[in-house]
């Protein structure tokens, strides 16, 4: 156990994460259960089996982040929302912009802490690489200055794309987080943008979403891992077990395939 990095005193007691049953959100609310706080999920309809074993220990909600009258009361006694719903891939045939993907997204979420009094909002976004699409990017600022406009107090996360420790990757992708990890690239702008281990990731999330004084706006890689300590960074401690949460937790691809950063609209026809 690594109590210097626990919530311990954290008045915060109660959490609220979108994007339940996926990768990402679920991830983070493990990461939450483990520093002994009260989880509640929003979880796309009809994908509450998802949850696995995690729907038995946090409170969840089906909920359309694209319409905000499913999102009515869901946050009520909350005091953070961990916002991590979007998407990479566009498909404006669809009508699925980036902007709707993002921006839309973050302005209901905004938008539901704000009339539900919840005092604290935390962003999932993107950190600027070679392998993100500028029109993703400038999606996710435009999600940032929104939610910077509306006067919400809000924390940033410019995440790296993530994986799951032991779990197979190919080469290019072990070769960028090995010089994201070796100075001075480390210390330089790639260790922003080199992969990250998710669990790594959720930990630095939540300790951050916990932090009753946080000491910036906008996070990046290496402060999410300066959340974790050195055991927690080299040795393998996945949040998502077996026994906790059974949804979806393949190693992050490029190929064919969204990064997990939560769902995005579903066709009601299907």
């Amino acid at each position: 156990m690594d109590s210097e990095f626990r919530a311990g005193t954290s008045p915060i007691e109660r959490v609220l994460v979108t994007g339940g049953g996926t990768f990402l959100g679920d991830n983070i609310a493990a990461a939450l259960l483990a520093e002994g706080v009260e989880v509640s999920l929003l979880v796309r309809p009809a994908s509450e089996d998802r949850l696995g074993a995690l729907k038995h220990r946090v409170r969840w909600w089906t909920a359309d982040i694209w319409n905000p009258a499913s999102l009515k009361g869901r946050a009520r006694g909350q005091q953070v929302v961990i916002h991590t719903v979007g998407g990479m891939n566009a498909d404006p045939a669809q009508g699925l912009t980036h902007h709707y993907l993002n921006v839309i997204s973050t302005r209901n979420i905004a938008n539901l802490c704000i009339n539900s009094g919840v005092p604290h909002m935390v962003l999932m976004s993107a950190a600027r690489a070679p392998w993100t699409s500028s029109e993703y990017i400038a999606s996710k600022r435009e999600a940032e200055d929104f939610v910077d406009r509306v006067g919400l107090k809000h924390t940033v996360i410019r995440a790296p794309i993530t994986y799951v420790r032991g779990a197979r990757r190919a080469l290019f992708w072990q070769l960028m987080t090995l010089l994201g990890g070796t100075p001075p690239l480390s210390w330089l702008a790639f260790g922003k943008i080199a992969p990250m281990p998710i669990d790594v990731l959720a930990r630095g999330v939540a300790r951050i979403a916990l932090d009753p004084r946080p000491a910036k706006t906008v996070y990046y890689a290496r402060d999410l891992r300066r959340r974790n300590s050195q055991r927690e960074l080299h040795r393998v401690l996945p949040l998502l077990t077996d026994d906790v949460g059974e949804g979806p937790n393949t190693p992050l691809s490029l190929s064919g395939e969204d990064i997990p950063f939560g769902w995005t609209p579903y066709n009601q026809d299907e």
